[in-house]
Parts: structure tokens; C-alpha cells; sequence
């Protein structure tokens, strides 16, 4: 295995998505095989507890790694072999051909996560083709029906997700919203990247510094009135997964989730994930009573569609013409 030429590739594989950009994949270089894992230092113990997250963002990044391998002509395939004590989830090792995909390098570095304004959503054959995608991971995709209900659901997610300490705590350690600070083109959430102006962002700023003392007057309320991402477009979509996933089975429904992004890029198509409303429990059984299908299942909730401006690319800490040395050990 041409592990120096892998080396090489591994600024693009770092393209992946992950919850609040913490980007918690780490490589181990062997002399057979490549080990994923992650850093518990880059996961969101209080937003993320059960790790649905951070395992659906490590199989979209294994996904990921395999699709710009392959497109650099580089044989190699999947074993899962995950383990929690030792934060690994399997290894990228030798194989007799490249990865099959339709995907290319190019995909995996245009797609972005957009939070600004669609003018439609995914047609009846971008539908067809994500819910095939799904289903041939053992899921299906729903359309979540753009009802007043909807809105209602997202706002009391929202204020859930504000009024808990320990998760409004965990948002600001990855909030970047000063330009000036190192972290800023590294990791997390910029304010060009959620679409705040300085104003906005700086306010925001704010106001989670006094968390402790406005927590009490109403803040949470306050920050989940101040957004409607439903108000800027699109369809609203979630990702049902098989039944009894289990944490390894969420690994590889990730890659599911990845090959599903991937196609909506291919369409011209966006996304803009609405995780609260799977991360509180009482939204979740909502949308799940919606969709007629057990609030477990559902792993991914994503407004989708026509992107009216391009979005801003978000941070990674190993880029292109960097050092390779992101390893875990």
C-alpha cells in the first residue's frame, strides 16, 4: 500500500462534514493499513451523548477517504472493525481494485454545508435517486411535510438546545466568530459560515458570554426566535435508518449519509442539517409521528435545495500544500 500517496490525498479527505466542524477523525499510518479513529477531545459529549453524530460523521469521512483514493487511482477498500476503548472504527487497507463510486475528488471538495436562501427544492428524480441511496443501505428518506407544525417543532428544538448549559456551553467552544483569532481557519462554526453579519455575530458573542445571567430572563427563547431557516427555502428531509442500528451499523450508515450528500451536489442541490431536531427527544418523536415511522430510526434531518449564492467554505485544520501529521495513537 502506497501509504506516502495517501499521505498526500489526506487535505481533501478532511472535507468531510462533521458536527460543528470539530472534524474528530484521526489516521494511524501502519505498514498494511490506514486505522480510522477520533479524538474524544473533538466530540460533543453534551450535544451529541449517545455519539450518533460522530459516528455518522466518521463513516461520511471513511466514505470520504475511499472516493479520493479511488479517483487517484489508489486500490483500496473498507474493514470495519469498530471499538470504543480504543477510538477506532475500522481500517482503509490494500485491495485488488479502487473503490467503486460515481463520485470524484471534485465533488468531495465543492460540496458545502449552505445555511443561506434556496429557491426550490430536490425535483421528484433527486428524491427518487437520495431514497435509493438510502435504501440500498438497508433505509429510506422521507419528505417532512412543510407544515406550520414544522416551524413549531424547530423553534422548541432550538430553545431546548439554548436553554441547556452544558450544550450552550459546548456551542461556544466552537463558535468562531472572530476573524482575528488563530482557531478561526481551523475548525468550527464561523460567522460567515452560519451567514451572521459582524453585528450579528459580534451580538451573539455577547450574549453567550452572559449566558449564565441572561439564561434566566429568557435568553434561550430569545436566540431560537432570532432564526427560521424554513423561511429561507427548501425541502426539509430526513434520513430513516434501518431498524436496531447499532453504534458500527451508525459508522457505515454515515457512508450512506455522505453518498446522499454527495448526490444532491451532483443535482446542483445544497444542504443545511437541522440535527436539534433529532438531538431533543420531543421533537424527534414529533417528526417521527409525522413521517409514521419510530423516532429512533431517524438519524438526519437536512433542508435541501437550490443554493441562490455560493456558500462560504468551512475551516479545516489540515489543508492543501500542508503537513500530513493529523495522527492518533
Amino acid at each position: 500500500m502506497d501509504l506516502a500517496a495517501f499521505r498526500e490525498l489526506e487535505p481533501l479527505c478532511w472535507r468531510a462534514p462533521s458536527a460543528h466542524n470539530t472534524q474528530p477523525w484521526r489516521l494511524r499510518y501502519e505498514r498494511w493499513a490506514v486505522t480510522v479513529g477520533w479524538d474524544p477531545a473533538d466530540t460533543l459529549p453534551a450535544g451529541d451523548p449517545t455519539g450518533r453524530d460522530l459516528r455518522l460523521s466518521l463513516g461520511a469521512f471513511v466514505e470520504t477517504c475511499l472516493i479520493v483514493a479511488a479517483d487517484a487511482g489508489l486500490r483500496l477498500d473498507w474493514a470495519a472493525d469498530h471499538d470504543e476503548s480504543d477510538h477506532r472504527v475500522g481500517r482503509l487497507r490494500p485491495a485488488r481494485q479502487p473503490y467503486r463510486t460515481p463520485f470524484r475528488t471534485g465533488d468531495v471538495w465543492d460540496r458545502r454545508t449552505h445555511r443561506g436562501r434556496f429557491t426550490g427544492g430536490p425535483d421528484a428524480g433527486v428524491l427518487a435517486a437520495v431514497d435509493d441511496v438510502a435504501r440500498r443501505g438497508g433505509g429510506a428518506v422521507h419528505v417532512v411535510p412543510a407544515t406550520g407544525r414544522l416551524g413549531a417543532l424547530l423553534r422548541a428544538a432550538d430553545r431546548a438546545v439554548y436553554a441547556d448549559p452544558a450544550v450552550a456551553a459546548e456551542l461556544r467552544r466552537w463558535l468562531r466568530l472572530d476573524p482575528a483569532r488563530p482557531e478561526y481557519r481551523t475548525d468550527g462554526l464561523s460567522d460567515r459560515c452560519l451567514g451572521l453579519s459582524r453585528p450579528a455575530a459580534a451580538g451573539l458573542r455577547t450574549a453567550l458570554a452572559a449566558y449564565p445571567v441572561l439564561r434566566p430572563l429568557g435568553l434561550p427563547r430569545l436566540l431560537a426566535a432570532g432564526d427560521d431557516p424554513l423561511a429561507r427555502g427548501g425541502t426539509v428531509l430526513a434520513l430513516v435508518a434501518p431498524p436496531d442500528l447499532d453504534t458500527a451499523g451508525q459508522v457505515e450508515f454515515g457512508r450512506v449519509l455522505m453518498r446522499m450528500w454527495l448526490t444532491l451536489h451532483a443535482a446542483g442541490l445544497a444542504a443545511h442539517p437541522l440535527s436539534q431536531l433529532v438531538d431533543v427527544g420531543a421533537t424527534r418523536d414529533a417528526i417521527g409521528a409525522l413521517l409514521d415511522v419510530a423516532p429512533g430510526r431517524i438519524v438526519h434531518v437536512t433542508r435541501v435545495g437550490q443554493p441562490v449564492t455560493p456558500a462560504p467554505r468551512s475551516a479545516r485544520r489540515v489543508e492543501r500544500g500542508s503537513p500530513s501529521v493529523r495522527t492518533f495513537a
